[in-house]
């Protein structure tokens, strides 16, 4: 089940909101996680088992190592039992067997409440309806954001909600809904008819065009959808941390990354950058922690050598920028700045998007004008023309611009505002629904992962 589908947002969702809400205070986290379970098996009716074993298992293991008579040894031992079924898990379902939805972000959560917990971070939560909650709540069970237990264990035990949080929770949702299906699914499209056209048709011009149609489809497919699970945990009572902050306008590739999948980032400098050394340890040390990292953030994208090349082009990028250019940088232009992050972005979504090696370098060397394809064709100038309003849109929706001037708009009288708000959602959900009842095109791209 996809948050971009009608029976999500007009069955699904609507039942759930109006079954928790109806229910005692006691009984919300039943049902919520009951809704969660359903949502799960709509989707992966086999693997649910899966999750909820992963589930006890961990339960138990937090239970066994918040002990105050388990000694180091025994703590030691319940933690690499941990690991070594956690991780395991992941590979062999990941690398080795057909991927269950959503396993790559409930193991990470899993992962760091044991390594907390471990730690002496926080303490192991005794209610098992409870921690099942915290891993299966369905706003961000199948893609995000990775949510870290410490962020949400005082909401988990009682979590109070006023008109305004689900208000805004709603619009959250409508927004990042807006997202996927009206810029993410449409600049899609493009891409799709790029990438399908044979490699001796695409013009250097037609290749950057459907590239960056791509970089701008990945955007808004991802943020939108945890925009869609911030705003669904508001409306249950949770508040969940930003996971994107505009990346595209970024002035370094490091700062790039601290925008983009912000939950990931910072799950692999917590648990792997960090207890490595950091940067703290000479520049040596450095590449080497930075090459583990990026490694193992391509590999948890998928058992497949083109992530594993992406993750390695980051990690070349940043360490790069570490060691050489971050000062330098700084008595750059910003324009000059922003295009030269723009550019190595777009290139390497190209490693990201071709699974196959090959095609991803052949479609590399078109871009650089590598060949016969030319510079550019009428066939890329028709589709530019088709596309060039949904191009613009996104581009500026891909910049805080648009919300700077609606920041200027609310400083109009209160009223008035009020009254062009509910006018704009209600014009917002009209077109979302026709959009979703006629539109077949509706891939999401995360859930791959």
């Amino acid at each position: 089940m996809v948050f971009s589908s009608l029976f999500f947002a007009f069955g699904f969702l609507p039942v759930t909101v109006v079954l928790y809400y109806l229910s005692g205070k006691s009984l919300r986290s039943i049902v919520l996680l009951a809704a969660s379970l359903f949502f799960y098996v709509w989707g992966e009716p086999v693997y649910v088992l899966l999750m909820c074993g992963s589930i006890m298992i961990n339960y138990c293991i937090g239970i066994l190592l918040g002990r105050d008579d388990a000694g180091r040894r025994k703590k030691r031992l319940f933690f690499i039992i941990s690991l070594v079924f956690n991780l395991g898990c992941l590979a062999y379902f990941k690398y080795l067997g057909r991927l269950p939805i959503g396993i790559s972000f409930y193991t990470f959560q899993t992962l760091s409440y044991v390594v907390d917990v471990y730690r002496g971070n926080i303490k192991p939560q005794k209610n098992p309806i409870l921690f099942a909650l915290y891993i299966a709540m369905f706003p961000q069970l199948v893609a995000g954001p990775i949510v870290k237990y410490a962020d949400i264990e005082s909401q988990l035990a009682g979590r109070s909600i006023n008109f305004e949080q689900f208000s805004s929770g709603m619009r959250r949702f409508l927004h990042g809904l807006g997202k996927k299906v009206l810029l993410a699914n449409q600049i899609g499209l493009l891409w799709s008819e790029v990438k399908a056209m044979p490699g001796t048709e695409v013009s250097v011009f037609m290749a950057w065009t459907g590239m960056i149609a791509f970089a701008l489809q990945i955007y808004f497919d991802f943020s939108g959808y945890s925009d869609m699970a911030i705003g669904l945990g508001n409306m249950f009572g949770f508040r969940f941390k930003e996971n994107f902050r505009y990346p595209y306008i970024a002035q370094s590739i490091s700062e790039f990354w601290r925008r983009w999948h912000i939950s990931l980032g910072s799950w692999f400098k917590e648990y792997v950058y960090i207890p490595l050394g950091g940067s703290r340890a000479g520049k040596l040390k450095l590449m080497r922690n930075l090459f583990i990292v990026w490694f193992l953030t391509g590999l948890w994208h998928g058992a497949s050598w083109n992530f594993v090349l992406w993750g390695l082009y980051f990690g070349a990028l940043i360490g790069i920028e570490k060691l050489f250019l971050q000062k330098s940088m700084t008595r750059w232009p910003k324009a000059a700045r922003h295009i030269y992050v723009l550019l190595l972005v777009v290139i390497g979504w190209v490693f990201f998007e071709f699974t196959d090696l090959t095609e991803g370098v052949n479609f590399l060397r078109i871009m650089f004008g590598m060949g016969d394809n030319g510079l550019i064709d009428n066939q890329a100038i028709v589709k530019l023309k088709a596309y060039a309003f949904i191009y613009m849109v996104c581009i500026l929706a891909a910049s805080p611009w648009l919300k700077i001037r609606g920041l200027f708009f609310i400083r109009m009288d209160c009223n008035i505002y009020r009254l062009a708000a509910n006018m704009y959602y209600c014009a917002l959900l009209f077109i979302l629904a026709a959009y979703m009842v006629s539109s077949t095109y509706n891939p999401f791209i995360y859930f791959r992962f």
